[in-house]
């Protein structure tokens, strides 16, 4: 069990017969009244986020979230296949399920999938991945000293902004996490 007072983010806890994660929390103590804890909790099934007031003596029990590294296969007519690098068994998740990711996935890639129960419900990619640029418009030499940026394509199909000195056909690095350009290799 775990009390609404030693609410932190990332924390899973079940309430109503449902999943949440707590994507952003605060203690609240007013000059009149009790102290309560202000939150938004994220439904993991779902989606959905909403906003609730919570009593810091409400107590909820701690849901068990597993964490599975497994490969990136292909994606076949809206799913996405990921494949147990230990047992080999395929699954396929729906593109809500990988939202988030896919755009830093390149088949063969290995990702975090979430299960609660036996049941898929999320994917992460690596913190760091390395990807190529299909497509910039070319930058001029001198024009470094700006620090500008311009809007690069990439192999997966993501876009975005570049230093000027990248070209069609480099590695970059690109963090996962603000999917912000980190690096040429």
């Amino acid at each position: 069990m775990i009390s609404a007072s030693d609410f932190r983010k990332g924390i899973t806890f079940e309430m109503d017969g449902q999943v949440y994660v707590i994507v952003d929390f605060q203690h609240v103590k007013p000059g009149k009244g009790a102290a309560f804890v202000r939150t938004k909790i994220k439904n993991i099934m779902t989606g959905a986020v909403i906003e609730k007031s919570f009593n810091p003596t409400d107590k909820y029990p701690k849901a068990h979230i597993e964490r599975k590294e497994m490969q990136y296969l292909y994606e076949d007519g809206g799913l996405y296949y990921f494949m147990d690098n230990e047992t080999y068994e395929q699954i396929p998740l729906n593109k809500d399920q990988v939202e988030d990711a896919i755009m830093y996935l390149k088949p063969n890639d290995t990702a975090i999938i979430k299960f609660y129960k036996g049941e898929a419900f999320s994917v992460e990619a690596q913190n760091f991945v390395e990807l190529e640029v299909t497509h910039t418009e070319p930058g001029f030499k001198g024009d470094t000293a700006t620090g500008a940026t311009k809007p690069a394509t990439l192999e997966t199909g993501l876009v975005i902004n570049v230093p000027l000195f990248i070209n069609t056909g480099d590695r970059i690095r690109v963090d996962t996490r603000t999917g912000e350009y980190m690096e040429r290799l």
